[in-house]
């Protein structure tokens, strides 16, 4: 299936590793230019070359710090500037201490708004104005399930998070038929540095109780999260905004 992403233009946030540096890398893979940003020069640099290597677009990377307003709104603005244009924003931010919500003081909360919801405000500020004036654009926000299902072990990450889907859903009727989309992309456990980082030297065995409790039985592999970015910023999802999508495996059983 043809995405119809070749030529476009995509900034993707927080992607010098993880699932960020997977979507960016779908996303090359489509034929779209890719603009990467991250905190660490050396991974990035690594990242670069890892983009890069995925099609014949044109990549940039710049190193950036995403709590910075200012610094993330020029980033758009540069990556229009430097590829001509931009057609799809991909905003994802770092991660936030795990532990249960009474375990944080009202500092931990702020920090973890301003370092989990507000890039995503700022990122899409800056970028709308560019969306728009084209006609035709896609906004994805990269989030957690814990939107959908909360976790005790990830109170502080519910709380922050849940903004985004508020952000998200107010953005649907500001830009109306615009041609621009906007949606949530909420993952659950995949296979990335930070999650094995976070459960330690027992991380296989950890990940693999965690996968028993999942109904896929497995933990989510970053490339198949970058391959659902990609449909989601292609023409063919032309009709879908406003939505929450799960790619938890599962793990999710709610309604609603």
């Amino acid at each position: 299936m043809d995405l119809g992403l070749t030529g476009r233009v995509a900034a993707v946030a927080g992607s010098s590793s993880g699932l960020g540096l997977a979507v960016a890398k779908a996303l090359a893979g489509e034929g779209a230019h890719v603009a990467i940003c991250g905190r660490n020069v050396e991974k990035l640099a690594r990242a670069e070359a890892e983009v890069a290597a995925m099609g014949p677009g044109k990549v940039t990377s710049t190193a950036l710090d995403l709590s910075d307003d200012l610094a993330a709104a020029a980033w758009v603005q540069d990556t229009a500037a430097a590829l001509g244009g931009l057609d799809i924003l991909v905003t994802n931010s770092g991660g936030v201490p795990s532990g249960p919500v009474d375990s944080f003081t009202v500092s931990d909360y702020r920090a973890a708004f301003d370092t989990s919801l507000i890039p995503h405000v700022s990122l899409t500020l800056a970028a709308l104005p560019l969306l728009q004036q084209h006609g035709w654009g896609r906004v994805l926000m990269i989030a957690s399930e814990v939107i959908r299902q909360p976790n005790p072990d990830y109170g502080l990450s519910a709380v922050a998070r849940l903004g985004i889907l508020g952000y998200m859903k107010g953005l649907v009727d500001a830009l109306g038929d615009s041609g621009v989309t906007v949606n949530v992309l909420a993952p659950g456990y995949h296979r990335t540095k930070m999650l094995t980082d976070q459960f330690g030297e027992d991380a296989d065995t950890e990940l693999a109780k965690v996968a028993e409790g999942i109904p896929l039985g497995r933990i989510g592999d970053p490339a198949d999260f970058g391959a659902l970015a990609a449909f989601y910023a292609s023409r063919q999802a032309r009709y879908i905004t406003g939505s929450l999508v799960m790619a938890d495996g599962g793990n999710t059983r709610g309604i609603g």
